[in-house]
């Protein structure tokens, strides 16, 4: 039995192809939004020392604020969101890359995503380079921000729970991520049904075996 999967932001096929779409420095950032669930200022503010590539876990910290003078400011995350993020392999491989690639050193303290002149990104870089993906990619409708939600959904959809899916996305409390994402949990007819399903297959199944076993004897 397969229940329909409800999600919010982009679909999968659209991430793709922002990901594809964009400039080979940006590939990362997009990415850390949409598999890791990285707010734009957090994403801004990692260093190279965040990333754990043996564990696979990226540690949030702090982020990014442009001041209006052009500078940048770095603080802790908003709603004392630090958290530590576990990261599939495919995105601490593709983050290994772009390192060596447009950050290569060996201060941990390194920005990922550095400005020509030693500053992390700021909120004007990355919108111009979203623009550019998403009409690369002829993908629009879509705020980077919806990335978080596209990564949220997919934890839920794979069956994270509400503090799961709270700790992944730095929220303070679980009432912020429910507000935000309930209707995408299954409901209880929906995890009966599913259940019930289970049991029909796993039923059919060792009964199956059952009868190839006694024929083969």
């Amino acid at each position: 039995l397969e229940l329909k999967v409800e999600t919010l932001g982009p679909r999968h096929e659209q991430v793709g192809a922002l990901v594809r779409g964009s400039e080979d420095r940006f590939k990362s950032f997009v990415a850390l939004c949409a598999f890791a669930g990285l707010r734009l200022g957090e994403a801004a503010a990692l260093q190279v020392g965040d990333i754990d590539f043996l564990r696979r876990t990226i540690a949030v910290k702090r982020q990014v604020q442009r001041l209006n003078g052009g500078g940048v400011d770095v603080r802790a995350p908003k709603y004392e969101s630090e958290r530590m993020v576990y990261a599939p392999e495919q995105l601490t491989d593709l983050l290994a890359a772009h390192v060596a690639n447009h950050c290569p050193g060996d201060d941990p303290q390194r920005w990922v995503f550095p400005l020509s002149g030693g500053q992390p990104v700021h909120q004007n870089t990355v919108g111009h380079m979203w623009r550019a993906a998403k009409s690369a990619s002829k993908v629009d409708g879509f705020k980077l921000h919806d990335l978080r939600h596209f990564y949220a959904s997919g934890l839920i959809a794979a069956g994270c729970d509400v503090v799961t899916v709270q700790r992944a996305l730095g929220h303070a409390k679980p009432t912020t991520t429910l507000n935000t994402y309930s209707h995408l949990w299954p409901d209880a007819e929906d995890r009966t049904r599913t259940a019930a399903a289970g049991l029909m297959a796993s039923s059919f199944a060792a009964s199956a075996d059952s009868v190839r076993t006694g024929e083969a004897k």
